[in-house]
């Protein structure tokens, strides 16, 4: 494989032929764990095949394989870092294939808290794993993998394989979208409890994709601000809400299977039981937010700022009264976030949510705070995010304080099981 336009070079030939044989290795080792998505206890092990530092340390790992990638419905956690992909010009169908094969070994070893594998000890090659992780536990870690609509040309001969859903987003009210955090070939979602061991999955990944991809754009997340199971307590976003108190539960298989998992419907067989991942970079005017008195914020939300209750009810999960009103006006404005955002003013539209807060420092002309919201969302179609973001853009109150300025949309394709790799569940 050749070096990418950086000059960086590829992996070394006998790295790439271990990794891929470690594919199988590691099948064996994750039937031990629970169902898809599930949690299981896992050792630390330093990849060397001794324990790690201080002792066998018992960690929350999440099964890699399943009918599911992990990601979706697991439990959310902590710390996301999320990362755009575009094949290299002189990159092949092979040289694609090749590396997702390597990609599933690596993600496979991380996510049960282990180096990447390679060759051991070689003081004339890179280290095949960059070291940062080594003494962490795994922090629950999940690496999903998606597919922009850009993948699916004549470069690779996958047309015929196209989702039937994937197709770039249309424009919608109010965005002002920036090329730079905008698109991709190929998506990287990987969440721990560690920014750390978030940060060395895609870090890895990009090390054994030198020579075929190239990086797009990246994103941290430093604050989840969705729930997806009630067990968890509600996060609060950068707006200091709480976010995602409707939010899907992604313990329930049926309304998974109706709003979020790509059912019998799919023409492409080899897509179905996986999902639609929509990403979008909101930016948040926060110094104009901060000057708004308290009354018209919860206005804007249609929530108490502290309870987090809808502004009919007394309880967080108390369910909005939309039709309550007191002199004539709706107790929950008209133009509210919750109120156009509800499924039962949608048609019961519903989607998974699954987004972190961000940070970009400072604007060094204005001085202020540069943020917001690095929105995520699953879904069975992307038409479901248009239909809702064509209301909220067009009508939403808290457009005045945000503004949607990067986007992506991906196919994520089912689990694996055991014996299956990225690179031939792609191809074929």
């Amino acid at each position: 494989m050749t070096p990418d336009p950086a000059g960086h070079p590829a992996p070394a030939p006998v790295s790439r032929r271990r990794l891929l044989g470690a594919v199988g290795a590691g099948a064996a080792v994750a039937g031990a764990a629970l169902g898809a998505g599930g949690t299981a206890l896992a050792t630390r092990d330093s990849g060397s095949g001794s324990a790690a530092p201080g002792g066998e340390a018992a960690a929350a790992t999440v099964d890699f394989r399943g009918a599911h990638q992990a990601g979706i419905a697991t439990p959310s956690q902590d710390r996301l870092c999320f990362a755009t992909f575009d094949v290299a010009q002189n990159a092949t169908r092979a040289d694609l294939a090749a590396l997702l094969t390597a990609w599933t070994a690596a993600a496979e070893a991380m996510t049960l808290g282990r180096q990447v594998p390679g060759d051991e000890g070689d003081l004339n090659t890179p280290p095949d794993d960059t070291g940062e992780a080594v003494g962490l536990t795994p922090g629950r870690l999940t690496i999903t993998i998606g597919y922009g609509p850009g993948l699916f040309d004549d470069r690779f001969g996958l047309a015929a394989r196209r989702p039937s859903g994937l197709r770039p987003l249309p424009a919608l009210p109010g965005e002002n979208l920036d090329p730079a955090v905008t698109g991709g070939d190929l998506c990287v979602q990987a969440c721990a409890d560690d920014p750390q061991v978030a940060f060395h999955a895609v870090r890895n990944l990009r090390r054994l994709g030198f020579g075929t991809v190239l990086p797009r754009w990246m994103e941290l997340g430093f604050g989840r601000t969705s729930s997806t199971s009630p067990q968890q307590a509600t996060p609060r976003n950068l707006m200091g809400f709480k976010d995602g108190t409707r939010n899907i539960d992604a313990r329930d298989e049926n309304v998974m299977g109706r709003h979020v998992w790509i059912g019998e419907e799919e023409p492409q067989r080899w897509v179905r039981g996986g999902s639609y991942l929509v990403s979008r970079k909101i930016k948040m005017r926060m110094e104009q937010w901060d000057r708004d008195r308290l009354g018209d914020q919860q206005d804007v939300f249609g929530r108490y700022k502290g309870s987090g209750a809808p502004l009919t009810g007394h309880r967080e999960f108390d369910t909005p009264d939309f039709a309550a009103k007191s002199g004539g006006a709706y107790v929950i404005p008209d133009d509210a976030h919750i109120r156009l955002a509800a499924p039962e003013n949608n048609k019961g539209l519903r989607i998974l949510r699954r987004g972190y807060s961000y940070t970009d420092g400072i604007d060094k002309t204005t001085g202020d705070l540069l943020g917001g919201l690095f929105f995520i969302a699953f879904m069975n179609s992307p038409d479901r995010f248009v239909t809702l973001q064509r209301v909220l853009g067009a009508h939403d109150a808290l457009n005045e304080y945000i503004q949607h300025i990067g986007s992506g949309v991906f196919a994520v394709p089912p689990g694996l099981a055991a014996g299956q790799d990225w690179g031939r569940q792609l191809f074929g």
